[in-house]
């Protein structure tokens, strides 16, 4: 493999299968620059799933597009014993999912279902009391009953549990979609608890309808996904469909490359002075940066979930932006120049084309001071 080099460069890597969002998007971030030429020409790329694998159809469509082997993991091992193995190795995209080169505005996913795919999910919907062509919202809160019920002995879940949020704050954002004409499909593999509302547009997805295929089908074709700080938005991203993002508690982590995305983030309040952190000392200060809850606790840091009113409002915004009708002023404009410029220019971020929802910033300017 090494003599050949000079004619074609054999790599070998894992494809991060075990964690559901990077199993989606990082992979559709690999492709993409592939295709840019941002990993070279001459290559070939070969791969192995790393355990277990968190969702069977995504592998499956995977693996219509990608080289696997069944021993590429010791290939990949035995590249490591000996010296000069580097460029044989297949680089990631980054540890924190981005898209800095801005390559997935300006491409067609790599994903596809086949026929029988394509009927399935529309049976599916029927079953689950979607007409057919209505249109329909996914939704995720992170918990922690996910990775206790995969790793049920591991303690990790608690580094990110910063993230977590609860469901209860999205049934009144759940509850105006189906006021707007859209079903509300609450994703998740496993949850805490079942989502608290009787409305027939708002599906339990979750809880009643979940499978492999549906996770993916679903993510693939919703008008857009509101998320919490979590992978479950990672197969909507490859669609290209447009993210919600809420509850963002590590504010420099914001996915800035897309125009179709919005985000509203967890206040930050320091618990000696009781008082809530501006966005200038966030920034500042590091805490942007923060990805463990540890470290937020070492910061005395205190983190406060979006409310129902907050995530509602950002909800509209995207609805209403979708439909050309969202009507902003220069009062709204002002106060996104003003979050914007104060925002830390990195190696996270290329340009910068997101939006912090305009309700939240309205309702918070003393942040910006």
């Amino acid at each position: 493999i090494r003599m050949i080099r000079p004619l074609v460069l054999i790599r070998f890597g894992p494809l991060r299968s075990n964690l559901f969002g990077l199993f989606a998007f990082e992979t559709e971030v690999y492709l993409c620059e592939s295709d840019a030429g941002i990993h070279g020409r001459r290559t070939f790329d070969i791969f192995y799933h790393l355990p277990p694998v968190c969702n069977r159809q995504l592998k499956k469509m995977w693996e219509r597009k990608l080289h696997f082997f069944p021993f590429a993991n010791r290939l990949f091992w035995a590249n490591h014993q000996v010296p000069g193995g580097r460029a044989h190795v297949i680089p990631r995209c980054t540890e924190q999912e981005r898209d800095v080169h801005g390559l997935l505005a300006h491409t067609q996913t790599h994903l596809s279902f086949t026929r029988k795919e394509e009927r399935l999910g529309q049976a599916a919907l029927r079953q689950m009391g979607i007409p057919e062509g209505a249109p329909f919202v996914c939704f995720h809160a992170r918990d922690p009953a996910y990775f206790v019920a995969f790793s049920p002995n591991s303690k990790s879940h608690y580094a990110a549990d910063y993230r977590d949020a609860s469901i209860q704050n999205y049934v009144a954002a759940a509850e105006e979609l189906a006021r707007r004409g859209y079903f509300a499909i609450r994703m998740g593999a496993v949850v805490a608890e079942p989502l608290p509302s009787n409305n027939p547009m708002v599906i339990d997805y979750a809880v009643k309808h979940r499978t492999d295929f549906l996770d993916i089908y679903l993510g693939a074709n919703c008008r857009f996904f509101l998320s919490s700080n979590n992978g479950a938005y990672g197969v909507a991203a490859t669609f290209r469909r447009p993210i919600v993002w809420t509850n963002m508690g590590a504010l420099e982590y914001v996915h800035t490359w897309n125009a179709e995305e919005l985000f509203i983030p967890k206040k930050l309040c320091l618990r000696e002075e009781g008082r809530v952190m501006t966005f200038r000392e966030i920034f500042d200060s590091g805490v942007g940066r923060l990805s463990l809850t540890q470290e937020f606790e070492e910061h005395g840091i205190e983190l406060i979930e979006n409310t129902p009113e907050e995530i509602a409002a950002v909800v509209v915004e995207m609805d209403e932006r979708l439909k050309g009708t969202w009507q902003t002023t220069e009062e709204d404009e002002e106060l996104q120049r003003r979050f914007w410029s104060m925002f830390p220019p990195s190696e996270w971020h290329g340009k910068i084309l997101c939006r912090i929802g305009a309700g939240f910033l309205r309702e918070n300017r003393d942040l910006l001071d």
